[in-house]
């Protein structure tokens, strides 16, 4: 632990680590698709929101290259706290994304 003016900030771990069972309340998920752009597919996007905003992400499914006209399209369960999931939701809409959120969060398909 590191203090800085009187605040004190914990260093975080390498990995997140597994909630508590009291913190697992506070933890939430969020199903969405998202399309990127052939100019984004290079580019840390998914591991981003991991990194960045310390959300589990489960690709669900991904579809890449010929089969999406050069785009890339992952169906992704996110998890974390309304703060974290609101942060990464901002993130990418922030590169222009085109988001869809899934309605049904445990269900099995999309429905378009």
């Amino acid at each position: 632990m590191t203090t800085f003016h009187q605040i004190q900030v914990k260093t975080a771990p390498k990995f997140p680590s597994v909630p508590s069972f009291s913190k697992k309340s506070q933890i939430t998920k969020v199903r969405v698709c998202i399309y990127i752009p052939n100019s984004y597919l290079k580019k840390p996007v998914i591991s981003r929101l991991i990194s960045h905003h310390g959300l589990v992400v489960n690709i669900i499914s991904a579809f890449l290259g010929s089969t999406t006209g050069g785009e890339g399209r992952f169906d992704l369960e996110i998890r974390g706290t309304l703060s974290q999931i609101s942060s990464g939701l901002n993130y990418l809409e922030s590169l222009n994304l085109k988001i869809v959120g899934k309605p049904n969060v445990d269900g099995d398909s999309w429905s378009y």
